[in-house]
């Protein structure tokens, strides 16, 4: 008789999760088939993980036949699984976050009905899905939403085993898996959940005597063991990584990409000066006005409860504590780096949803705002993505020059050298490109073979004043997201 009366909620339970996960599978994949991959990163991840493939090399990164240290090699990983199912498109290129965030809303969810009722795990993934920066990135071929998910697995196994009075096992094998896992998909930022354990500890030990954290949190994390495990998951890939590339993977992806990019901005997101570093510190406090929308209408009131409960000692089995702990370290951390990027504080999204849901009581605010922004954004997959392909320059370039494209033929580019040429182009042509510049190029062109050259329009009448009857030529106007202009861009062909 029992396990009669247990067997339909738990078969319900089931079902509600694999509803949610396909349901936000096929949200998030809206319209990646439309919108060309997006200078720079991108089309620099879905090329790295097509020379995987070519290469048959796993473990070392490349990017136009030159090593791509600059990542950790999950989302490669990811995207070389989906090439294998969907092929090599920009579609495949873009599932495995579809994927990795549909697993963060069910993570939410259940998360949510832990510390909650139904309603706020609910609630919480919904928040969390609809928010304008997620609504984003999980349509994008990155790896950002691979590091938001196992932190997001990270921070609910610390919560475990921080309110459990012995060890769960389960737990902190999430624990430590989750910071391994979420390494080897963008590096330490990982880890920042080990640090949060210390906060949380001190932020809490004044909020309820009567249930404020128990002692023994070494203990029951075990962290010598933990971080051994840790770091011997990572050596997995790391050992033979460094071995390959002579130390370099460290010290490009650790000295450059972490220790350069936290003291220094690269790429031009951010700034070296003293003065305009301390006035972009607030940085990530206005652009989460945009990035958490529509939720941040509700902010004012949500920040006035909060300070309340905070006055009142009556932040309820600390979940609260936790949830805010967390996101406020991320905050910080992304805000004294100098290098800013909106998306950086993704992380701290989970944490920021379940908050929200938990102190949100409004039903109508709620169902109001994520209905009017469903709308929003299946319009904008299906409307606004085909009209938007147009302004691409790689993509068009080549799907008006494809058919004339040779595996045997060589490609260069002046000027505009986007990482897109590279994705677009290498897929029917099995060279690498070639970056020239205005003297190279006639010894380029006259070599034996078929060959192209992509270059500014102006340009082009200028290095190419007549044409052999057999060369093609089309021009084409666009805008190059990466730098912010647009360009007039004419590639000349040579068929033979």
């Amino acid at each position: 008789m029992p396990e009669a009366i247990l067997r339909p909620p738990v078969k319900s339970a089931t079902r509600n999760y694999v509803l949610l996960f396909f349901g936000c599978v096929v949200f998030h994949v809206l319209g990646t088939w439309s919108v060309p991959l997006i200078d720079r990163d991108e089309p620099r991840f879905a090329e790295a993980s097509r020379e995987m493939i070519e290469r048959g090399d796993y473990i070392v990164p490349h990017f136009n036949n030159q090593l791509r240290l600059d990542k950790p090699p999950l989302a490669y990983w990811a995207q070389v699984v989906s090439f294998r199912i969907f092929g090599e498109n920009d579609f495949a290129a873009r599932f495995p976050s579809a994927i990795a965030a549909a697993l963060v809303a069910m993570s939410i969810l259940a998360w949510g009905k832990q510390v909650g009722e139904d309603r706020v795990g609910w609630w919480a993934a919904i928040i969390f899905t609809l928010s304008l920066q997620i609504f984003i990135h999980a349509k994008a071929a990155v790896a950002d939403m691979w590091l938001v998910l196992f932190m997001t697995l990270a921070h609910w196994a610390g919560y475990e085993l921080i309110q459990r009075p012995t060890t769960n096992w389960k737990w902190w094998f999430v624990f430590y898996f989750a910071l391994a896992l979420g390494f080897l998909a963008k590096g330490p930022i990982a880890w920042t959940p080990l640090l949060m354990l210390a906060a949380v500890k001190y932020c809490s030990r004044d909020i309820d005597p009567s249930t404020a954290l128990r002692p023994g949190l070494a203990k029951r994390f075990k962290f010598v063991r933990g971080i051994l495990l840790m770091l011997a998951i990572v050596a997995i890939w790391g050992v033979p990584a460094l071995i390959q590339t002579h130390g370099e993977f460290f010290r490009i992806g650790i000295g450059r990409h972490v220790i350069s990019r936290s003291f220094s901005a690269m790429e031009s997101h951010g700034s070296n000066s003293l003065w305009i570093y301390l006035l972009l510190l607030p940085f990530y406090s206005v652009t989460i006005l945009v990035s958490f929308l529509p939720w941040t209408i509700y902010t004012p009131a949500l920040i006035k409860k909060l300070r309340l409960r905070l006055r009142e000692n009556r932040l309820g089995d600390h979940i609260d504590a936790y949830l805010l702990c967390g996101a406020v370290i991320i905050f910080v951390i992304f805000s004294l780096i100098k290098t800013k990027l909106p998306h950086y504080t993704l992380p701290a999204f989970p944490l920021l949803a379940l908050l929200a849901a938990r102190h949100i009581e409004s039903e109508r605010f709620l169902k109001s705002a994520a209905v009017a922004v469903l709308c929003l954004y299946l319009a904008l997959d299906l409307v606004a993505a085909s009209f938007a392909a147009q302004f691409f320059p790689a993509a068009q370039l080549y799907r008006t020059i494809r058919n004339d494209l040779k595996p045997e033929m060589e490609f260069g580019a002046i000027d505009y050298q986007e990482p897109s040429l590279v994705w677009y182009f290498r897929s029917r042509v099995h060279g690498w490109m070639t970056p020239l510049n205005e003297k190279r190029t006639d010894d380029f062109m006259v070599k034996d073979g078929p060959r192209l050259i992509i270059l500014p329009t102006d340009m082009a009448s200028k290095l190419f004043p007549s044409l052999p009857a057999t060369w093609k030529t089309i021009s084409i106007s666009g805008f190059n997201l990466a730098k912010g202009k647009r360009v007039d861009l004419t590639l000349v062909l040579k068929p033979e």
